[in-house]
């Protein structure tokens, strides 16, 4: 089904223009991480620990990560209303009591949680999340939080280890695959990815002719980016369409992900394309009132 643009452009396409690093800082609005209710199951491994930071008295006793037998790692699980990429940076407000006290216990640890998806019409949680790391933290005296979290490993969830005081979850890494076979020309992650970029070089100068900004050279998006971190910050950048970003993070095939990316990207620059020609034909008149 095509997207409608409302997914482009977003305050992180507008930053791809002048570099692909800005995609992936946080916006100035902070996620409010209320909970949104945890759900579904689904398979991934945790990164070594970065070192811990303290978090103060009064605190619950720390929750070690532990691997299981069967290679699963428990993490602790956050359930919110937006999808986070490997690389990409959030900022979040932690208020409820539940996450106060996974946040103490993160801190006092790894510094690394899970993040799934929750949208706001039920369902339960998404079972494909992405590791967040703190980067930076502030506690404040009513034992809110400030954070900052950085992307790392995708995983899946295999089963739930319990649900109180916060979910906590057993967990896979998840991957990309190699592709099966050899693709088609035009059609290898290499190819797909140029194909993507400048797609959004296009997206990118309509939209700013549409919204009356000067024409500028957008510039190299890519940054030396190899395909598949490439195609996490260009669904990083689809901000505004949370589900078709799970959808992006779900997938375990770069090509497969450039390719839905690409082919969004087109239905977005005819979208705009058309409302340009629109624009151009109907100029708007001045008010006489």
């Amino acid at each position: 089904m095509a997207l409608l643009p409302q997914i482009l452009p977003s305050p992180r396409l507008a930053a791809a223009a002048a570099s692909p690093s800005n995609a992936f800082r946080p916006t100035p609005r902070l996620h409010s991480a209320a909970a949104a209710s945890p759900g579904r199951r689904g398979r991934g491994r945790l990164a070594t620990a970065a070192s811990a930071s303290g978090s103060g008295s009064g605190s619950p006793e720390p929750y070690q990560p532990v691997e299981s037998d069967d290679g699963l790692v428990e993490l602790p699980l956050f359930p919110l209303p937006l999808v986070l990429f490997p690389d990409a940076t959030h900022a979040l407000h932690i208020f409820e009591f539940r996450y106060r006290i996974m946040m103490h216990t993160v801190l006092q640890t790894d510094l690394r949680f899970g993040v799934v998806f929750a949208g706001s019409g039920g369902g339960g949680a998404a079972d494909v999340g992405c590791v967040g790391e703190v980067v930076k933290h502030e506690r404040l005296a009513d034992d809110r939080f400030f954070l900052i979290c950085k992307g790392q490993e995708r995983f899946r969830v295999a089963r739930v280890v319990r649900t109180e005081p916060y979910l906590v979850a057993a967990v896979q890494w998840l991957e990309d695959r190699p592709p099966a076979e050899a693709p088609a020309p035009g059609e290898d992650a290499e190819a797909l990815a140029s194909d993507v970029e400048a797609l959004m070089r296009d997206v990118i100068r309509i939209a700013n002719r549409l919204n009356g900004k000067p024409e500028k050279d957008v510039g190299d998006l890519r940054r030396g980016l190899f395909p598949t971190p490439f195609s996490f910050y260009v669904g990083n950048t689809f901000e505004g369409a949370p589900r078709e970003q799970q959808a992006l993070l779900e997938l375990e095939d770069t090509a497969a992900r450039l390719r839905r990316e690409r082919d969004t990207l087109r239905n977005t620059l005819n979208y705009l394309t058309a409302a340009s020609a629109v624009k151009d034909a109907f100029p708007s008149s001045p008010s006489s009132g």
